[in-house]
């Protein structure tokens, strides 16, 4: 079982999964903190330009109070409090009055305004309240938001508002990708590509084949993936922007190319190779396509991941008999190995604070996803009996969550853990399974 499951990491062999074209992903948080912050979010109220055919303002695409109730909620760290509970519906500063959110036992209060500016564009303004300090802690306004853009300033309000109150950076304003596969009867099967938001919303297929497609990567800027394909029966690296959908293969060299991983700064990307005969790490300027090998041993060397400064990489290899984490400059000097806790850790990649590790370990007979401290070199296994087969962690951008595939009563699902492991959720498709996710850096605000 170790031999096949490493050597899977290099060869690229992936098994198939059935998936559902066009479902959306269905979340459910299996375990939350002990206590969540209680937080009322008010529907917001909509004024603005009449519609002719009605006579009243047009109805909005998305419902903006209740995609940030969501957002909050499936944190795991807010427990949304009912609207039969309000004593009062408020949309201005003025018209909160805080005895009204204390009796409905509220530490957080949101409430909001939109007005239609007419041509499907509109103008949203925000504010989140502590109740029990009676204070306004975060206020925003946005002007002229099209339509189409309703629900990412959602999930911004959202990041907002989590921020306030936690102190720590939001990420529902984020993407996911992942890789789904259809099959229909016993020989046709179709493997998809997908990009979806980080609640799962509105899924679209960048990319779809008869062969395998493995590792997608996001670039930092959130606006291209790398990733592995098999389209020619070898295996080949390609760079495909989410928008444009235009796509370029940026490594089809002799033996392997594989684990693809962009550099902070988005001008390299970190990759597997066997061209020299032993799978190693080598790095390539994305202007020029020169690269550069890294690692050089008779061992397996892959799964690169980047330092957050750049500086290094850590890496998977089995030169001491079996799979574990070393890390190494960006220059080939400064090998040292990380893991020594039991005989199987690989995957790794930084936390985006550059503290702490996440990868796939089993400390027994089966796999977790594991984080480790940096520091101390103290491993905590995040990830229990509840799931099985767990692989491909990734880090929300703001180090809270840690996005992974698992098997659960023989269904492939996408997974999240807090990475303090006091938040825990499945997300589903309402058919099928899905493998492979990555989650998506920040993308530009709006």
């Amino acid at each position: 079982m170790k031999l096949f499951k490493f050597a899977s990491l290099f060869l690229l062999v992936v098994s198939c999964v059935c998936g559902s074209a066009s479902a959306q992903i269905n979340i459910e948080i299996t375990q939350g903190v002990a206590r969540g912050i209680p937080v009322a979010v008010v529907p917001f109220e909509l004024s603005g330009q009449v519609d002719p055919a009605t006579g009243g303002v047009a109805s909005l695409p998305h419902d903006v109070a209740q995609i940030v109730s969501n957002d909050l909620a499936r944190s795991g760290e807010f427990d949304a409090i009912p609207s039969d509970r309000f004593l009062s519906f408020p949309h201005r500063p003025e018209e909160v009055r805080f005895k009204d959110w204390r009796v409905a036992k509220a530490e957080a209060l949101v409430i909001g305004e939109i007005r239609s500016l007419g041509n499907n564009s509109y103008s949203i303004e925000a504010r989140g309240y502590d109740v029990f300090r009676e204070k306004m802690v975060v206020g925003r306004r946005f002007d002229e938001v099209p339509g189409n853009l309703l629900r990412k300033v959602s999930h911004q309000i959202a990041d907002y508002i989590y921020e306030a109150m936690t102190g720590r950076p939001g990420a529902f304003d984020t993407q996911i990708a992942y890789v789904t596969v259809e099959r229909s009867g016993q020989a046709q099967v179709r493997n998809f590509l997908r990009v979806a938001d980080s609640d799962g919303y509105g899924p679209r297929t960048l990319f779809e084949s008869s062969n395998s497609i493995i590792s997608p990567a996001w670039s930092p800027d959130a606006t291209r993936l790398a990733y592995v394909t098999f389209e020619t029966n070898r295996s080949q690296i390609v760079v495909q922007n989410v928008t444009t959908l235009d796509r370029s293969v940026v490594a089809s060299f002799r033996g392997i190319n594989g684990a693809p991983a962009w550099s902070p700064d988005g001008n390299f990307l970190a990759y597997t190779s066997s061209t020299a005969g032993n799978a190693d790490i080598y790095i390539m300027d994305m202007t020029t396509r020169t690269r550069q090998q890294i690692t050089k041993h008779w061992a397996i060397d892959t799964e690169a991941a980047w330092s957050p400064d750049g500086q290094s990489l850590v890496f998977t290899s089995d030169r001491s008999g079996n799979p574990h984490i070393y890390r190494i400059d960006r220059d080939g000097s400064g090998l040292e190995r990380l893991t020594f806790n039991g005989k199987y850790n690989a995957r790794a990649s930084y936390a985006p604070n550059g503290q702490s590790l996440v990868m796939i370990s089993r400390p027994n007979k089966e796999f977790h996803v594991a984080i480790m401290d940096l520091a101390t070199g103290e491993q905590k296994s995040l990830t229990g009996g509840e799931v099985s087969l767990v692989e491909s962690p990734s880090f929300a951008p703001n180090g809270a969550m840690i996005l992974y595939a698992a098997q659960k009563q023989y269904n492939g699902i996408l997974a999240a853990v807090s990475a303090d492991g006091r938040v825990k959720q499945e997300l589903r498709f309402q058919n099928g399974d899905v493998k492979e996710p990555a989650w998506s850096p920040s993308g530009t605000r709006f």
